[in-house]
């Protein structure tokens, strides 16, 4: 078996880096638009190949910056966007046609999307052209991340309407990034990472072939982002094994034809959640190693996280260390030079082998319960995510598992942290004026009666992409729009599972 032929087990190409090396897009927003803004072209001339935005949690949650329940949190975890005015300053002087853009949104990541497009055509750009990545991934936020606004059903239909949006309109644009990285961070296995992420692929496939989409029509601009952990070889298999489960299920249970619907292309972003403020150079290694993981296992873009993350978002100079790490993987290394360097390996093939029928055993289960909706109404995958991540912190606790730093070679003098970004208290006050002021000159006339007609196709059964467009050229906010579709669809409450 040879890279590029299926199952692909080995890579989705015959040359892969030696032909083009994976994305270096480093996930990035802080403080207001405007200072983002600046970090991104701090990074593209640093040499960044992509961009990947960072919201923080108002935004993820789809409020408004000046909404009370967004009250010290504007800024803090990443970039606040409110509204079109927020989405043009992002990305001011950034030509979106010629850069590739991925956003970390989910619950709301039909009005964010919206954002971008529209802001792209105020620069010109012929949407259709346009080539990125949108997460969307509402059912890993069930399941792990907990960022979710309306029930699971309505949630479904609203990613279901970006996907046949995207193939009609987009055709070069990722609509839906199915994500496990939120699984592992959550505290999953390796094997449930891999069974949950491509279970929830199967699950967005069937509603869209519900939709009356045919499987090759969308299948190919599905993608995928997976954790680089701490496991070298484990990581390894795991993305080949994600390859060849995807590959099959794609051939054997839709019936895929054209060959890019088989390929599972993926971004790897290396594990926040091993990063520790003992001893936070360690971090270093730790990323490192990671990140040579994803390359070795043939990711397609890849994040690397900073050395200071377990204190607070990346500084300027940790960013920038950051992607050196990446830069001196591609260059200096020699990884590069041939597909799947550790192919053939016994272990990793033995590896790769144990991950596909652990996660067969996993999408079994889900598809005897009804899919992976009843399964999440079930608890079903946070139950397993639950139970996995207690025994790991067990197993910490009691020295099995061995944290370097932290339950074992501790130093004995407190070690300073690196220097800081601090995020000023002022940029809150900041986004809050600017949506004031936007209230004031747009049409208000002209925002409510989009709204009223994005309630009206709520309560339909038509897409919901043309309306929220609408909504979004007359600068109606994030937080009006999601309140229009909460009227309608409510919200979701879980049930704990302990």
């Amino acid at each position: 078996m040879t890279a590029g032929q299926f199952p692909f087990t080995r890579g989705i190409h015959s040359d892969m880096y030696s032909r083009k090396l994976w994305t270096m897009r480093q996930f990035s927003g802080f403080s207001t638009p405007e200072e983002t803004n600046q970090r991104y072209r701090y990074l593209l001339e640093a040499g960044q190949t992509g961009l990947s935005v960072a919201f923080d949690l108002p935004t993820l949650m789809g409020y408004d910056a000046d909404d009370p329940l967004a009250f010290g949190e504007v800024g803090k975890c990443g970039a606040p966007v409110s509204s079109l005015e927020d989405m043009e300053t992002l990305f001011q002087g950034i030509p979106l046609s010629d850069v590739t853009v991925s956003m970390t949104i989910n619950s709301p990541a039909a009005v964010i999307w919206a954002m971008y497009l529209v802001a792209a055509e105020k620069q010109g750009a012929d949407v259709s052209r346009l080539s990125g990545t949108l997460q969307n991934d509402i059912l890993k936020e069930y399941i792990a991340q907990k960022e979710y606004i309306f029930p699971p059903r309505p949630s479904m239909r609203i990613v279901t309407d970006t996907v046949e949006f995207a193939v009609r309109q987009t055709p070069r644009f990722n609509p839906l990034s199915i994500s496990g990285y939120h699984i592992r961070e959550a505290g999953s296995t390796a094997v449930q990472e891999l069974a949950f992420t491509i279970r929830d692929g199967l699950e967005y496939a069937d509603w869209a072939i519900e939709r009356g989409l045919a499987i090759d029509e969308f299948a190919p601009r599905f993608s995928f982002f997976f954790n680089a952990h701490n496991n070298f070889f484990e990581e390894i298999a795991k993305y080949r094994a994600a390859r060849q489960l995807w590959a099959t299920l794609m051939r054997d249970r839709y019936g895929a034809k054209d060959e890019r619907s088989l390929k599972l292309r993926f971004h790897a972003q290396t594990a926040g959640s091993s990063l520790t403020w003992q001893q936070p150079y360690n971090n270093v290694v730790r990323t490192t190693l990671q990140a040579m993981a994803a390359v070795s296992g043939g990711a397609q873009s890849l994040h690397t996280n900073s050395l200071d993350e377990a204190f607070a978002l990346p500084a300027e100079h940790a960013a920038t260390l950051a992607l050196r790490t990446q830069q001196v993987i591609a260059y200096e290394t020699g990884v590069a030079a041939t597909p799947d360097p550790f192919g053939g390996s016994y272990y990793i093939e033995e590896l790769t082998s144990q991950l596909d029928s652990g996660a067969r055993d996993y999408i079994s289960k889900i598809d005897a319960m009804g899919g992976m909706i009843p399964a999440i109404e079930q608890g079903y995958p946070q139950g397993e995510i639950a139970r996995a991540s207690y025994q790991y912190q067990r197993q910490v606790e009691s020295g099995k598992q061995i944290v370097v730093g932290v339950n074992r070679f501790q130093d004995q003098q407190k070690e300073s942290p690196p220097d800081l970004l601090r995020i000023d208290k002022r940029a809150e006050s900041s986004q809050c004026e600017k949506l004031r002021q936007l209230r004031a000159r747009r049409s208000g006339e002209a925002v409510h009666r989009a709204l009223n007609q994005l309630t009206l196709a709520a309560q339909s059964n038509s897409n919901l992409m043309p309306p929220i467009l609408d909504a979004v050229r007359c600068y109606a906010t994030l937080g009006e729009i999601c309140s229009a579709l909460k009227a309608v669809f409510g919200t979701w409450e879980e049930t704990p599972v302990i």
